[in-house]
């Protein structure tokens, strides 16, 4: 039987997607590697259906900020696993990353780029900046980027080895670069990879250039991509140490009272789980004055993220091995930052001498109110706050930060979920400054070039002063040098907090019990329901719109109070501006408990946060209504679970 009959003939058995099919058979009529080919020949002849449909049922979609995806099948190929002790291709398939969706997605990148470069009279060649962690197939993917982007007649800057997301957003503008792109899939497992594309101002892609962007990489064909597969390095640009200087430079400003190290002498224990985090977190805390222990055997880059089940700082698996390290050597204070070091968690020893694992919701809560104390004593802000400044946050990111912005009088926004859109509010406060200058004054101010505090006193005055930046997924940034979420700045961060609240003979905890005296008690939860493949795609769909047409009215007992859905209310945000339409749903029960329910735009899985409160007046009663609000939120997410289950199922 010929590799077509048995297609149809597993097509005609159901064993095989209809749109698989029709996507196997437009690959093999297309010109491949001879390599590829075979391992399309390999699956078909062990008639893997399930793994040919997950790699063939749809093209790996470029969303609104890149895609990620699978980059290592659930079943390899000889030719792809090849002989050596790591994988010899990236898995073929046009649902998961490889040479192909690769440079697809480069080529509509480009040609995006270009377009914008020209309907704005700007005749430069278009410049993009690419930097890559430590994945399998990362160098190689970042240097098919460059050499594709060199070829369509572009300038490509590359790293000279791994460096963090922050970097990257951090030199495209410092560059003054078009565009970026990050090869990285953050904190998934090993087998995964990604493409995370950022535009001239170092974010992340937000509209109008997503939906252009995504536009004009599905026009690209499959024809297209054979003459770009072979790389050529000739017009690449290497960056030198001087861009990890710049970098390093502008990182360490996270630091608002640098001074606190020599004041109050201050031990860490740093792990990068084997990512990039060693590249610039190391020599920012050291330079600081931190005396930093490494984790010896999470020290060195491995795509196999061999020592944890998974490489993310929010597990306290990931962080065992420094918390062992930071008990043997009396240290109290634990760092661990993601592979692609945009993320940063945190263990912290408690007042009994054990150590905790913090939430991403309570070092955002931290460091927003100990940054918001700090520049009210060096007088920055004034001490009853000011409308124009702002701490920003998603709305899935805990509701006791916009009680500590209340309490300090200043305004805080809500975005929608991603890092891209608090760099959009940034953007649009420098823009805010740039116009009112120009109107006033007649000065056309170099934004970047202007000091960290006059640009901060003019914001004050004619915009929005940026206080802070923070999403509950481990993400944190401290000012607008860099426009996306910043591991290495976020060690520094924690650090100096650490420093302070040491000099003041209290513990971590200790503080955040002090904040929700002050505040209110508020504890989150997550439930992640995951649903690899094809299949598991149709089961998110399902629960997302089955919330549109039949929202949920009641959890066991508890009745829903009110129901949001952001894909077709009309809804600003403090500023006033619309909040983009968005599948997110927000609902508030009648306990005074609320949960947001969205699906994960960068793994399989559908999500919900939720978030219980309690008033506190005594510190003799906090422990009491620390229980009975975890019972209850616990209680709230078991029934929200079942639920979303059953939607699920159908």
């Amino acid at each position: 039987m010929s590799i077509q009959d048995a297609i149809a003939a597993a097509t005609k058995a159901g064993q095989l997607l209809p749109a698989a099919a029709d996507n196997l058979t437009a690959w093999l009529a297309a010109d491949l590697p001879a390599w590829a080919r075979s391992s399309i020949e390999e699956l078909v002849a062990q008639q893997a259906w399930s793994e040919l449909n997950d790699r063939f049922y749809r093209y790996l979609e470029f969303g609104t900020g890149g895609m990620r995806g699978r980059t290592i099948g659930v079943v390899s190929t000889s030719a792809e696993r090849g002989t050596g002790p790591s994988p010899a291709h990236a898995a073929v398939g046009c649902n998961v990353l490889n040479d192909f969706t690769l440079v697809r997605a480069t080529v509509g990148l480009f040609r995006h780029v270009a377009q914008y470069l020209s309907s704005h009279d700007r005749y430069d060649r278009p410049a993009l900046v690419i930097a890559h962690d430590v994945r399998h197939f990362s160098r190689h993917f970042c240097e098919l980027a460059a050499s594709t982007w060199t070829r369509l007649g572009g300038n490509a800057f590359i790293f000279e080895g791994p460096r963090s997301t922050p970097q990257l957003s951090f030199s495209v503008r410092h560059l003054r670069a078009h565009a970026g792109v990050v090869i990285t899939a953050s904190h998934n497992p090993p087998h995964d990879n990604g493409f995370k594309a950022y535009f001239e101002d170092g974010a992340q892609v937000v509209p109008p250039h997503d939906k252009a962007i995504v536009s004009q990489v599905n026009a690209v064909p499959l024809s297209e991509v054979g003459g770009f597969l072979n790389k050529s390095l000739a017009g690449v640009t290497v960056l030198g140490a001087s861009a990890d200087a710049a970098y390093l430079a502008v990182a360490a400003r996270a630091a608002i009272d640098p001074g606190v190290f020599s004041r109050t002498p201050l031990s860490v224990v740093f792990t990068n789980i084997h990512g990039t985090g060693g590249v610039s977190s190391l020599p920012l805390l050291r330079k600081a004055g931190v005396e930093v222990h490494e984790v010896p055997s999470q020290a060195g880059f491995d795509a196999r993220f061999p020592t944890v089940k998974s490489p993310n700082p929010e597990n306290a698996e990931a962080l065992a091995l420094a918390v062992k390290l930071a008990d043997e050597k009396g240290i109290d204070v634990v760092l661990a930052t993601d592979p692609d070091c945009d993320r940063m968690g945190v263990a912290v020893r408690n007042r009994a001498g054990k150590m905790e694992l913090l939430t991403g919701n309570q070092i955002g809560a931290l460091f927003a109110d100990y940054r918001i104390c700090k520049y009210k004593e060096i007088g920055w802000l004034p001490a009853a706050g000011s409308p124009r400044a702002a701490l920003i946050k998603t709305f899935v990111t805990t509701p006791l930060q916009d009680a500590i912005g209340r309490n300090h009088g200043v305004k805080v926004i809500n975005t929608l979920t991603g890092f891209k859109w608090i760099a959009a509010k940034m953007k649009a406060y420098e823009d805010g400054l740039k116009s009112a200058l120009l109107a006033s004054e007649g000065i056309a101010i170099d934004y970047d070039a202007t000091p960290f505090e006059s640009r901060a006193r003019l914001l004050l005055k004619h915009s929005t002063f940026y206080l802070f930046g923070t999403e509950e997924s481990y993400g944190y940034l401290p000012n607008d040098f860099v426009r996306d979420k910043d591991g290495n700045a976020a060690c520094l961060m924690f650090c100096e907090l650490a420093a302070w609240v040491k000099s003041r003979g209290l513990t971590i905890p200790e503080y955040l019990d002090l904040l929700y005296l002050k505040n209110g008690f508020y504890l989150e939860g997550v439930i992640n329901l995951y649903y690899e493949g094809a299949s598991g795609a149709a089961k998110i769909k399902r629960i997302l719109e089955t919330y549109r047409s039949a929202p949920p009215r009641a959890f066991g007992d508890v009745a829903v109070a009110r129901f949001q859905d952001f894909g077709r209310e009309t809804l600003v945000d403090d500023d006033g501006q619309e909040i983009p339409k968005q599948d997110l749903y927000f609902v508030t029960l009648a306990n005074g408990y609320t949960f947001a329910a969205r699906g994960s735009g960068t793994e399989p899985k559908m999500k919900f946060y939720v978030f219980g409160k309690a008033d506190v007046s005594t510190p003799a009663e906090l422990p009491a209504i620390k229980a009975a609000v975890k019972a209850e939120l616990d209680r709230i997410k078991a029934l929200i679970e079942s639920d979303a289950q059953r939607r699920a199922e159908g």
